[in-house]
């Protein structure tokens, strides 16, 4: 029954900075690790984040390691994406889900997924 919502996506300039949300109902994000992971037309899903149930640890992608920072707050049920130093590149549906453990490989549990928010990159 847990589902998920991304938001914060948009339009916006190279150098410039977004945050994404995911937010969960229909149950709590305390118990699960989430990951964030896009995916741009044409090509296969990337995964570029994770976050452990506890906040505790964190992981990212060598592509955006120093760009992004993954945050939660459980009491708001919601996992957070920092972006910043947007690049072209960059431009992408991010997908939040939940992973078995935020340790590499990353793997995804239970099916659960966002609907996506986009992120464009242009100037």
């Amino acid at each position: 029954q847990l589902q998920l919502v991304e938001s914060g996506g948009g339009l916006v300039q190279p150098g410039g900075s977004l945050r994404l949300s995911c937010a969960a109902s229909g149950g709590t994000l305390d118990y699960y690790a989430i990951g964030w992971f896009r995916q741009a037309p044409g090509k296969e899903r990337e995964w570029i984040s994770c976050i452990s149930s506890a906040g505790d640890r964190a992981n990212y992608a060598d592509s955006v390691k120093g760009r992004f920072d993954i945050s939660r707050d459980n009491a708001q049920n919601k996992v957070y994406l920092q972006i910043d130093s947007l690049k072209p590149e960059d431009t992408a549906s991010y997908v939040c889900g939940v992973v078995l453990r935020c340790i590499r490989p990353v793997i995804n549990h239970l099916d659960i997924w966002g609907q996506g928010t986009l992120v464009t990159v242009s100037s």
